[in-house]
């Protein structure tokens, strides 16, 4: 069921994901959330497969809202409070028009799937296929933003700790700063206020993504809130806890003399990220196919059925693509591009376009044997496990042709 809601109708978590539901029951309490929409998992991964229709859908949806916006992750099982995927999925920022979302989509949908968010599903007993909701919101302009916990997260005390510092609040949730940090109690008399490091200030750039902006030394001092402010958060964390039960994680921001609230949920200690901008592959999936050992015995008409379920995945210069001993649910083939890999830290090889890794994670989600790291940006095709092993079901003669193609490898491999 391909949908997309204004974020105050997304209401069922198995479809939107918890961010999703949780921000559409405060925008149904009236509490200050900026406008946006919620898409369900699978029109996630339609548009992150290219699917025409469903991004369509997306921009008709998200077309009243203007940009830019951010795009963020709301997996069904995400920030739970038993588990939380913080530091694993994706936040977009400043994506600048309707036509680059999609882009923005998939890479949030690759997050989901990649090796670190493999592993750490793995060690919460949580290795399933995600299921990826995506929130589409306005991106607001803030002079100051952060985080709050309505209780002590340590000692479980009955008071507000703000953390906050200048510009978006990917500076404070990514630790680059050290922030201001404010005791304030429920009552709502300040206790304690601490001026932070704040020397960076992330802020949106003009023609898309972000920056970070040197801040003078007198702003890196100063106390970036002041106490109207401060009762204003105050008063959101009373609402919230009444709406939500208590021991809230909230990230706010304001922007003029406005307070929204970004996010609301359990008290985790996980961090965001921020997510490059995407491109975009040009070869030919199916001609990149016919190299690959383990389908070397298939048909034409198998390797398309194959290349229908490619998405295409974008790494940084230095980014790690997989990590050796990480989990791992996902096989690349390069597009463009050179990778190095390493075995226990020494260098044993460079990969270029055409060349592919990761197949057998494809069969049995093991572990990785080894790191491969982007040397410049680099474009692969992805396929994951939870979209091949369902074909592989469906398809004797393709299960098959893998078995023999698995069965001459381990000759080769006896013999040598």
């Amino acid at each position: 069921m391909k949908k997309v809601v204004p974020l105050g109708k997304a209401r069922e978590t198995s479809l939107y994901g918890s961010k999703a539901v949780g921000l559409g029951d405060a925008a149904r309490l009236g509490l200050p959330v900026p406008p946006g929409v919620a898409l369900s998992g699978d029109l996630v991964e339609a548009v992150a497969s290219g699917d025409h229709k469903a991004t369509e859908k997306v921009a008709r949806a998200i077309f009243d809202l203007k940009g830019p916006f951010a795009v963020r992750s709301s997996a069904v099982d995400e920030d739970g409070a038993s588990a939380s995927f913080a530091g694993q999925h994706l936040t977009v920022l400043n994506v600048q028009s309707a036509a680059e979302v999609p882009a923005a989509v998939r890479d949030v949908w690759w997050s989901a799937n990649s090796d670190s968010a493999i592993t750490y599903r793995q060690r919460v007993g949580l290795f399933t296929r995600p299921s990826v909701g995506v929130v589409v919101q306005r991106l607001l302009d803030p002079t100051v933003a952060g985080v709050m916990f309505t209780q002590n997260p340590v000692t479980g005390a009955d008071e507000r700790l703000v953390e906050a510092s200048w510009g978006l609040g990917e500076a404070v949730v990514a630790g680059l700063v050290i922030p201001d940090n404010f005791r304030v109690a429920s009552s709502g008399e300040i206790l304690d206020r601490q001026a932070g490091r704040k020397q960076i200030a992330i802020r949106s750039l003009p023609g898309g993504g972000t920056e970070e902006e040197k801040l003078p030394p007198e702003m890196a001092s100063q106390l970036c809130l002041d106490d109207a402010q401060l009762k204003a958060l105050g008063d959101l964390a009373t609402q919230c806890e009444q709406a939500y039960g208590p021991g809230r994680d909230i990230e706010w921001a304001f922007a003029g003399d406005t307070l929204y609230l970004l996010q609301c949920r359990a008290i985790t200690t996980g961090k965001s990220k921020v997510a490059a901008k995407p491109t975009t592959a040009g070869g030919d999936p199916v001609a990149l196919l016919h190299r690959v050992h383990l389908f070397a015995e298939l048909e034409q008409k198998e390797l398309e059925q194959i290349a229908r379920l490619l998405k295409i995945r974008t790494f940084s210069d230095g980014e790690t693509v997989i990590m050796e001993g990480s989990g791992g649910a996902a096989f690349f083939l390069i597009d463009s591009g050179h990778a190095t890999v390493s075995i226990r830290g020494v260098d044993v090889a460079t990969l270029g376009p055409g060349d592919y890794f990761g197949e057998v994670a494809l069969i049995d989600g093991g572990t990785r044997t080894a790191t491969v790291t982007a040397a410049g940006e680099v474009v692969c095709y992805g396929l994951t496990f939870w979209e091949f092993r369902p074909l592989v079901e469906g398809n004797g003669v393709i299960g098959w042709k893998l078995l023999e193609a698995l069965s001459k490898r381990l000759r080769e491999a006896q013999q040598a």
